[in-house]
Protein backbone atom coordinates (compact mmCIF):
# COMPACT_ATOMS: atom_id res chain seq x y z
CA UNK A 1 0.00 0.00 0.00
CA UNK A 2 3.16 1.98 0.30
CA UNK A 3 3.33 4.59 -2.99
CA UNK A 4 5.56 3.46 -5.18
CA UNK A 5 7.64 4.27 -8.51
CA UNK A 6 5.62 2.91 -11.70
CA UNK A 7 7.69 -0.02 -12.87
CA UNK A 8 6.95 0.97 -16.13
CA UNK A 9 8.71 4.23 -16.21
CA UNK A 10 10.79 5.27 -19.40
CA UNK A 11 12.93 7.14 -16.35
CA UNK A 12 16.58 5.26 -15.91
CA UNK A 13 17.13 4.34 -12.52
CA UNK A 14 20.62 4.53 -10.69
CA UNK A 15 21.03 2.27 -8.35
CA UNK A 16 24.29 3.26 -6.06
CA UNK A 17 25.80 -0.14 -4.62
CA UNK A 18 28.15 1.71 -2.37
CA UNK A 19 25.54 1.87 0.70
CA UNK A 20 24.78 -0.96 2.37
CA UNK A 21 20.91 -1.21 2.83
CA UNK A 22 19.21 -1.68 6.22
CA UNK A 23 17.54 -4.72 6.06
CA UNK A 24 14.86 -3.66 8.84
CA UNK A 25 13.95 -0.90 5.55
CA UNK A 26 12.44 -3.59 3.55
CA UNK A 27 10.51 -4.79 6.51
CA UNK A 28 9.15 -1.70 7.36
CA UNK A 29 8.66 0.22 4.38
CA UNK A 30 8.71 4.24 4.05
CA UNK A 31 7.46 6.92 1.42
CA UNK A 32 6.04 10.33 1.44
CA UNK A 33 3.47 11.11 -0.95
CA UNK A 34 1.61 14.55 -1.12
CA UNK A 35 2.75 15.02 2.69
CA UNK A 36 1.09 11.94 4.21
CA UNK A 37 4.29 9.80 5.52
CA UNK A 38 3.21 6.64 4.52
CA UNK A 39 4.11 3.57 6.92
CA UNK A 40 4.17 0.00 5.98
CA UNK A 41 4.61 -2.96 7.56
CA UNK A 42 5.82 -5.73 5.00
CA UNK A 43 6.84 -9.22 6.83
CA UNK A 44 3.24 -10.72 5.13
CA UNK A 45 5.22 -13.88 5.93
CA UNK A 46 5.34 -13.48 9.37
CA UNK A 47 1.75 -11.89 9.43
CA UNK A 48 3.71 -8.32 9.95
CA UNK A 49 4.22 -9.26 13.45
CA UNK A 50 6.92 -6.80 14.97
CA UNK A 51 10.42 -7.46 15.53
CA UNK A 52 12.31 -4.96 18.26
CA UNK A 53 14.39 -3.58 15.16
CA UNK A 54 10.87 -3.46 13.20
CA UNK A 55 9.40 -1.75 16.48
CA UNK A 56 12.48 1.02 16.77
CA UNK A 57 12.11 2.10 12.66
CA UNK A 58 8.46 2.76 13.26
CA UNK A 59 8.84 5.03 16.32
CA UNK A 60 11.84 7.01 14.80
CA UNK A 61 9.52 7.46 11.11
CA UNK A 62 7.02 8.77 13.96
CA UNK A 63 9.73 11.36 15.39
CA UNK A 64 10.68 12.35 12.05
CA UNK A 65 7.19 12.96 11.17
CA UNK A 66 6.96 15.03 14.30
CA UNK A 67 9.77 17.25 13.15
CA UNK A 68 9.19 17.05 9.17
CA UNK A 69 6.82 20.30 8.24
CA UNK A 70 6.63 18.60 4.91
CA UNK A 71 4.51 15.99 6.21
CA UNK A 72 1.77 16.50 7.60
CA UNK A 73 -0.16 13.42 8.21
CA UNK A 74 1.03 9.34 8.71
CA UNK A 75 -1.22 6.20 7.52
CA UNK A 76 0.38 3.10 9.36
CA UNK A 77 -0.81 -0.03 6.83
CA UNK A 78 0.72 -3.55 6.15
CA UNK A 79 1.30 -5.89 3.01
CA UNK A 80 -0.51 -9.27 3.19
CA UNK A 81 -3.28 -10.59 5.18
CA UNK A 82 -2.68 -9.36 8.38
CA UNK A 83 -2.24 -6.01 9.70
CA UNK A 84 -0.06 -6.69 12.71
CA UNK A 85 -0.12 -10.16 14.40
CA UNK A 86 1.57 -8.98 17.52
CA UNK A 87 5.21 -8.95 18.80
CA UNK A 88 7.55 -11.45 17.13
CA UNK A 89 7.98 -14.24 19.90
CA UNK A 90 10.09 -16.51 17.62
CA UNK A 91 13.29 -15.55 19.55
CA UNK A 92 11.23 -17.46 22.34
CA UNK A 93 11.45 -16.55 26.38
CA UNK A 94 13.76 -16.65 29.30
CA UNK A 95 13.07 -19.54 31.57
CA UNK A 96 11.82 -18.12 34.70
CA UNK A 97 15.22 -18.81 36.38
CA UNK A 98 17.25 -17.33 33.71
CA UNK A 99 15.23 -14.00 34.26
CA UNK A 100 16.26 -10.82 36.63
CA UNK A 101 13.26 -9.23 38.56
CA UNK A 102 12.19 -6.66 36.26
CA UNK A 103 13.12 -8.23 32.80
CA UNK A 104 9.95 -8.49 32.06
CA UNK A 105 8.76 -5.15 32.88
CA UNK A 106 11.66 -3.45 31.27
CA UNK A 107 10.98 -4.82 28.07
CA UNK A 108 7.76 -3.82 28.22
CA UNK A 109 8.16 -0.29 28.69
CA UNK A 110 11.27 0.06 26.16
CA UNK A 111 9.31 -2.16 23.25
CA UNK A 112 5.56 -2.24 23.33
CA UNK A 113 4.95 0.66 25.65
CA UNK A 114 7.49 2.99 23.51
CA UNK A 115 5.74 1.93 20.27
CA UNK A 116 2.01 3.08 21.39
CA UNK A 117 2.92 6.24 22.93
CA UNK A 118 5.19 6.91 19.57
CA UNK A 119 1.20 7.01 18.18
CA UNK A 120 -0.05 8.81 20.70
CA UNK A 121 2.27 11.74 20.84
CA UNK A 122 3.20 12.16 17.23
CA UNK A 123 2.24 15.63 16.46
CA UNK A 124 0.82 14.73 13.55
CA UNK A 125 -3.00 13.00 12.78
CA UNK A 126 -2.30 9.04 12.22
CA UNK A 127 -4.56 6.98 10.38
CA UNK A 128 -4.88 3.42 10.43
CA UNK A 129 -5.54 1.50 7.56
CA UNK A 130 -6.08 -2.15 9.12
CA UNK A 131 -6.01 -4.72 5.97
CA UNK A 132 -6.59 -7.98 7.92
CA UNK A 133 -5.90 -9.45 11.30
CA UNK A 134 -4.54 -7.10 14.04
CA UNK A 135 -4.05 -8.92 17.25
CA UNK A 136 -1.97 -7.73 20.76
CA UNK A 137 -0.10 -5.23 20.13
CA UNK A 138 -1.32 -5.33 16.61
CA UNK A 139 -4.82 -4.26 17.86
CA UNK A 140 -3.28 -1.92 20.50
CA UNK A 141 -1.07 0.01 17.69
CA UNK A 142 -4.30 0.42 15.59
CA UNK A 143 -6.17 1.53 18.72
CA UNK A 144 -3.64 3.89 19.00
CA UNK A 145 -4.14 6.01 16.13
CA UNK A 146 -6.30 8.72 15.83
CA UNK A 147 -8.24 7.72 12.92
CA UNK A 148 -8.93 3.97 11.78
CA UNK A 149 -9.80 2.84 8.94
CA UNK A 150 -10.81 -1.09 8.48
CA UNK A 151 -11.30 -3.53 5.42
CA UNK A 152 -14.20 -5.90 5.53
CA UNK A 153 -11.67 -8.63 5.75
CA UNK A 154 -9.76 -6.74 8.87
CA UNK A 155 -10.56 -8.68 12.85
CA UNK A 156 -9.17 -7.59 15.82
CA UNK A 157 -7.46 -9.91 18.46
CA UNK A 158 -7.09 -9.64 22.23
CA UNK A 159 -4.85 -12.63 22.20
CA UNK A 160 -3.14 -12.33 25.59
CA UNK A 161 -5.36 -14.13 27.61
CA UNK A 162 -5.51 -17.41 25.08
CA UNK A 163 -1.82 -17.09 26.16
CA UNK A 164 -2.33 -16.63 29.58
CA UNK A 165 -0.77 -13.04 29.00
CA UNK A 166 -1.66 -9.93 30.74
CA UNK A 167 -2.53 -7.77 27.84
CA UNK A 168 0.61 -5.04 27.31
CA UNK A 169 1.52 -2.19 24.41
CA UNK A 170 -1.11 0.04 26.77
CA UNK A 171 -3.84 -1.87 25.86
CA UNK A 172 -5.59 -1.63 29.50
CA UNK A 173 -5.71 2.10 29.21
CA UNK A 174 -7.01 2.39 25.60
CA UNK A 175 -9.65 0.23 25.67
CA UNK A 176 -11.81 1.22 28.34
CA UNK A 177 -11.52 4.85 27.25
CA UNK A 178 -12.79 4.22 23.95
CA UNK A 179 -15.45 1.65 24.54
CA UNK A 180 -15.91 1.57 28.11
CA UNK A 181 -14.81 -1.08 30.98
CA UNK A 182 -17.57 -3.51 30.14
CA UNK A 183 -16.61 -3.83 26.68
CA UNK A 184 -13.06 -3.93 27.42
CA UNK A 185 -13.38 -6.52 29.92
CA UNK A 186 -15.49 -8.56 27.56
CA UNK A 187 -12.88 -8.58 24.92
CA UNK A 188 -9.94 -9.17 27.06
CA UNK A 189 -10.97 -11.85 29.48
CA UNK A 190 -12.78 -13.97 26.79
CA UNK A 191 -10.15 -12.80 23.48
CA UNK A 192 -12.49 -14.04 20.87
CA UNK A 193 -11.97 -12.59 17.11
CA UNK A 194 -13.92 -9.67 16.52
CA UNK A 195 -14.94 -8.63 12.84
CA UNK A 196 -14.14 -5.45 11.53
CA UNK A 197 -17.76 -4.48 11.47
CA UNK A 198 -18.43 -5.13 14.83
CA UNK A 199 -15.64 -2.69 15.96
CA UNK A 200 -16.82 -0.44 14.04
CA UNK A 201 -20.54 -0.74 15.91
CA UNK A 202 -18.55 -0.92 18.95
CA UNK A 203 -16.71 2.27 18.41
CA UNK A 204 -13.13 1.08 17.78
CA UNK A 205 -13.56 1.49 14.15
CA UNK A 206 -14.35 4.97 12.00
CA UNK A 207 -15.52 2.96 8.54
CA UNK A 208 -15.18 -0.59 7.50
CA UNK A 209 -14.67 -0.34 3.40
CA UNK A 210 -14.49 -3.14 1.12
CA UNK A 211 -10.78 -4.53 0.76
CA UNK A 212 -9.93 -3.25 -2.42
CA UNK A 213 -11.12 0.36 -1.59
CA UNK A 214 -8.89 0.47 1.91
CA UNK A 215 -5.77 1.96 0.19
CA UNK A 216 -7.90 4.49 -1.51
CA UNK A 217 -9.98 5.78 1.15
CA UNK A 218 -6.57 5.91 3.41
CA UNK A 219 -5.24 8.07 0.64
CA UNK A 220 -8.11 10.51 0.54
CA UNK A 221 -8.22 10.73 4.36
CA UNK A 222 -4.95 11.47 4.63
CA UNK A 223 -4.60 13.58 1.86
CA UNK A 224 -7.67 15.53 3.12
CA UNK A 225 -5.71 15.91 6.58
CA UNK A 226 -2.57 17.01 4.70
CA UNK A 227 -4.34 20.44 3.38
CA UNK A 228 -5.78 21.29 6.52
CA UNK A 229 -4.31 23.26 9.50
CA UNK A 230 -1.82 21.15 10.79
CA UNK A 231 -0.41 23.04 14.47
CA UNK A 232 -4.18 23.14 15.02
CA UNK A 233 -4.53 19.86 14.68
CA UNK A 234 -1.90 18.75 16.49
CA UNK A 235 -3.23 20.76 19.48
CA UNK A 236 -6.68 19.44 18.63
CA UNK A 237 -5.01 15.74 18.89
CA UNK A 238 -3.02 16.60 22.55
CA UNK A 239 -6.17 18.01 24.04
CA UNK A 240 -8.57 15.39 23.21
CA UNK A 241 -5.96 12.78 24.51
CA UNK A 242 -5.08 14.45 27.31
CA UNK A 243 -8.75 15.04 28.30
CA UNK A 244 -9.58 11.71 29.32
CA UNK A 245 -7.55 11.60 31.93
CA UNK A 246 -7.54 15.41 33.42
CA UNK A 247 -10.59 17.00 35.59
CA UNK A 248 -12.51 19.97 33.90
CA UNK A 249 -10.82 22.65 34.77
CA UNK A 250 -7.71 21.57 33.76
CA UNK A 251 -9.02 20.48 30.38
CA UNK A 252 -10.44 24.12 30.39
CA UNK A 253 -7.19 25.61 30.87
CA UNK A 254 -5.71 23.71 28.24
CA UNK A 255 -7.82 24.58 25.71
CA UNK A 256 -7.53 27.81 26.64
CA UNK A 257 -3.49 27.30 26.41
CA UNK A 258 -4.13 25.57 23.02
CA UNK A 259 -5.91 28.63 21.09
CA UNK A 260 -3.31 31.16 22.44
CA UNK A 261 -0.26 28.68 21.16
CA UNK A 262 -2.61 27.88 17.62
CA UNK A 263 -3.58 31.82 17.02
CA UNK A 264 0.11 32.44 16.76
CA UNK A 265 0.29 30.17 13.60
CA UNK A 266 -0.02 31.46 10.20
CA UNK A 267 -2.88 29.20 9.46
CA UNK A 268 -5.05 30.41 12.14
CA UNK A 269 -4.42 33.42 10.31
CA UNK A 270 -5.01 32.48 7.46
CA UNK A 271 -8.56 30.76 8.25
CA UNK A 272 -9.30 34.02 10.01
CA UNK A 273 -8.90 35.75 6.51
CA UNK A 274 -10.62 33.53 4.25
CA UNK A 275 -13.70 34.02 6.71
CA UNK A 276 -13.79 37.48 6.41
CA UNK A 277 -13.00 37.60 2.48
CA UNK A 278 -15.68 34.63 2.00
CA UNK A 279 -12.88 32.28 0.36
CA UNK A 280 -11.76 28.95 0.96
CA UNK A 281 -8.63 28.88 3.41
CA UNK A 282 -5.22 27.49 2.26
CA UNK A 283 -3.49 26.60 4.88
CA UNK A 284 0.30 25.73 4.67
CA UNK A 285 0.95 23.46 7.80
CA UNK A 286 2.49 26.53 9.82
Amino acid sequence: MTPTPREDSAEPIDVDDSEPVDPVDSLVLHATDNGVSWITLNRPEAMNAVTWDQRERIIALLDAASADPAVRAVVITATGRAFCAGADLSGGAAAPGERVAGDVARTIRRGAQRLVAAVLDCEKPVIAAVNGTAAGIGAHLAFACDLVLASDRAKFIEVFVRRGLVPDGGGAYLLPRLIGPQRAKELMFFGDDLPAAAAERLGLVNRVVPADDLEKTAREWAERLATGPTRSIALTKQLVNASLDADRSTAFAAEAAAQEINMTTDDAQEGVRSFVERRSPEFRGR
